[in-house]
């Protein structure tokens, strides 16, 4: 994230937020967004560093500046960078319990080592997703995944289950998948995310009273990471998204 910023003093830092677009700064000095969303100014000509903390919740009611890192375009090649700032974020928070979507079960070994110490929960496609009698998930990835302590869910879709059924027998769309290509407006990935964080809910895997991480991909992958209140498929209205972390921008 990118912020315009009016600095009024140097000896006494008044750093005032005015939009999310640009930083303007002076010759005379440096500012630097730390990943505690901290700024740092910095005089050049006696290297004192004087720190100003703009806007740190230390509660809901409080205000928050955050970043979102948008990709150039979706897809696998994000994983990592998504996995290493939805473990940033999460410490910096104290969060507890992370979803994670993962069809052949690679992005789910990744999340083990991102994710260490996390109630972790990966989400995989629902057997029979391709064809009859298969499941995707790789049996090598599965065993490392266990190993992690990580758990794994394999489930009806929130968005995908008899519903479904209806429209590829009477070619009718039904309400769940009418939701999903509501959120795919959003992109595949926040698409993927809100599911599997109802899945896991469902399950009985994740806390409904307690933030979660929530990581989506497009086709394969991770490229989105969003921070959530989960809720069950039957509450699903009481979901609700807190903070984007990372997503693709669409074309």
């Amino acid at each position: 994230m990118i912020i315009l910023l009016s600095v009024k003093n140097l000896e006494e830092p008044e750093i005032k937020l005015l939009r999310a677009d640009k930083i303007f700064f002076s010759p005379e000095m440096r500012i630097n967004l730390t990943p505690d969303f901290r700024l740092k100014t910095i005089k050049p000509d006696s290297g004192k560093r004087e720190e100003t903390m703009v806007k740190k919740a230390k509660s809901e009611s409080r205000e928050i500046i955050g970043a979102c890192l948008y990709f150039p375009r979706p897809g696998p090649q994000n994983t990592e960078k998504t996995l290493e700032i939805a473990r940033a974020r999460a410490e910096e928070l104290g969060l507890t319990q992370a979803v994670v979507a993962s069809t052949t079960g690679r992005t789910g070994v990744l999340a083990t080592q991102y994710l260490k110490g996390l109630n972790l929960v990966i989400v995989t496609h629902c057997t029979g997703y391709l064809r009859p009698d298969y499941q995707e998930l790789e049996r090598a990835n599965r065993q490392l995944i266990e190993a992690s302590g990580a758990r794994l869910l394999t489930a009806q879709h929130s968005f995908g289950g008899v519903g479904r059924a209806v429209r590829k027998k009477l070619g009718s769309y039904q309400i769940d998948e009418i939701m999903a290509y509501t959120l795919r407006v959003f992109g595949e990935g926040a698409k993927v995310a809100i599911e599997i964080s109802l899945m896991a809910a469902d399950a009985g895997l994740i806390r409904t009273q307690e933030p979660c991480l929530a990581i989506g991909g497009t086709g394969s992958g991770a490229d989105t990471a969003l921070i959530l209140k989960p809720a069950y498929s039957h509450t699903f209205f009481d979901l609700r998204v807190m903070e984007i972390l990372a997503k693709p921008r669409l074309p």
